[in-house]
């Protein structure tokens, strides 16, 4: 039976909107719900990178266009942006943490947008995706990449796990997946 829940498909499709949807839906049930998303940065009309945001509110810089590397770090670049490392880890490793502790609810559900090249330049990040994933009582809702060039190791780990549930995003399903996607993360509740 799937446990966690990961959606998947091209860029710009419609998976975060999706994932703050269902934000909504199950906290209104109730559920207690942390984690982050991704969400875009644009300046006059044109996208110069990717904030992380926390559902507790916090923000900070994942990448940014042609940014440099702060000095003695390692330059961590997909195509035109630079991955600001030390922000992305000082947010979302807190909450993949917390929703990895043993204490707290029963049943929690922890969001996780996006698993994907930017995000697995962190080693620390990584870990503690597995860790929230084996965690009893966490449920992962998540985003990964389609397949596309060189295979991502923790994306193809987690598409072969027999308790996640993948949802291909589509421009045609957009619209109708949500209730498939809270009805995984409710039946794993029981």
């Amino acid at each position: 039976m799937s446990r966690h829940v990961f959606l998947t498909g091209p860029p710009g499709v419609g998976k975060t909107t999706l994932i703050q949807k269902a934000i909504e839906v199950l906290q209104s049930s109730g559920l207690p719900v942390d984690g982050f998303y991704t969400q875009e940065v644009r300046q006059e009309g044109r996208r110069i990178g990717f904030d992380v945001v926390t559902l507790s509110g916090a923000q900070g810089p994942l990448s940014r266009v042609g940014s440099q590397p702060l000095p003695g770090k390692p330059e961590c670049r997909v195509g035109q942006y630079v991955v600001n490392l030390d922000s992305f880890e000082q947010l979302a490793l807190p909450v993949l943490r917390n929703a990895g502790s043993s204490c707290g609810p029963k049943h929690r559900v922890c969001i996780i947008d996006e698993i994907g090249k930017m995000e697995l330049f962190s080693q620390p990040f990584i870990q503690a995706v597995r860790q929230t994933l084996s965690t009893p009582g966490v449920i992962v809702v998540g985003t990964i990449p389609v397949p596309k060039g060189k295979p991502l190791a923790l994306v193809e780990e987690i598409r072969k796990r027999r308790d996640v549930k993948v949802f291909n995003v589509t421009r045609e399903n957009r619209n109708s997946l949500l209730p498939d996607i809270v009805a995984v993360v409710q039946s794993s509740r029981t």
